[in-house]
């Protein structure tokens, strides 16, 4: 391994999940130790285990968190880990720069928040980077990633599902939805993959399901990248669903490898498609086509 480099002038901002983990391994094996600033109301305790230099903030205190991320030299930052939806607009208690920030968004959702979070960091000499630098091989090239390729049934289901999903994307609504037979069954809001696929096994009626996860179109790679990993491949097997589509070189594969040999043993197809570009129109037929 590279001689860690102690003043790196890199950060961490921590949500939950393996993610951060993920991202502090692949800078240590380009030589480079992160300050950490891990999510109260999100980030796991292991962190503490895992980071040289970690300091803890709760959701809404950006001005500590800048404060910090100077004090440490930061000078780029990755953002990795889920912070849920419904957190980001029920459970904050804003500082005033936040909540001047909330005050001046033209639109609450997600993509503007965290979008305008990145501008202040930026004005503060910090520069938000893409958050999947360091995990390059967790992309996946177009193509069928398992043994099985999807059969004629899952691929309809499939080419239906990305005009849907891509739609919904286009508007920050959610990045899933889950098939059956060329209908929509559950479109994913702020609860997560995992939970709309739970939810529509409870509507299926013991149809098999197909699983549809794409990026937005002009996916910001900075911050709210798809994301699949284990959970989600035993989520698909309680709801019965044989047939896992994302976008290719946009949707990171945590545990690729295992996630890959789980999907084969369970029988599911896992394949990605290429991503539609900015100059595409999307979704424009919601996948309806004859």
């Amino acid at each position: 391994m590279p001689e860690i480099v102690q003043s790196s002038g890199w950060g961490l901002i921590a949500g939950n999940g393996r993610f951060p983990f993920l991202v502090l391994e692949g800078a240590r094996s380009q030589g480079i130790e992160m300050a950490v600033i891990a999510l109260k109301e999100e980030a796991s305790p292991e962190l503490e285990k895992a980071a040289k230099h970690l300091h803890w903030v709760s959701l809404g205190e950006l001005s500590k968190a800048i404060e910090l991320m100077q004090r440490e030299g930061v000078k780029r930052a990755v953002m990795a880990g889920q912070v849920k939806h419904n957190k980001i607009f029920s459970s904050i208690r804003p500082d005033w720069k936040l909540a001047k920030l909330l005050f001046s968004l033209p639109r609450k959702n997600t993509d503007s928040l965290i979008g305008a979070v990145a501008k202040v960091f930026e004005e503060e000499g910090i520069q938000l980077v893409d958050s999947t630098l360091f995990l390059k091989p967790l992309l996946p090239e177009a193509g069928v990633l398992t043994h099985r390729a999807p059969n004629e049934h899952e691929a309809a289901d499939i080419e239906y599902g990305l005009g849907i999903a891509r739609h919904i994307a286009a508007k920050d609504i959610g990045q899933t939805v889950v098939v059956a037979d060329r209908a929509c069954v559950a479109v994913e809001a702020m609860e997560g993959t995992d939970e709309t696929i739970a939810r529509a096994a409870r509507f299926a009626n013991g149809k098999p399901l197909v699983v549809v996860k794409v990026s937005k179109p002009r996916q910001d790679m900075r911050f709210d990248v798809p994301v699949v990993g284990l959970p989600t491949v035993e989520s698909m097997k309680q709801a019965g669903a044989t047939a896992l589509a994302v976008d290719a070189n946009r949707t990171l594969l945590f545990d690729r490898e295992q996630l890959i040999a789980q999907a084969d043993a369970a029988g599911i197809a896992v394949q990605a498609f290429p991503p539609v570009t900015p100059a595409e129109p999307s979704g424009e037929s919601w996948g309806m086509k004859e």
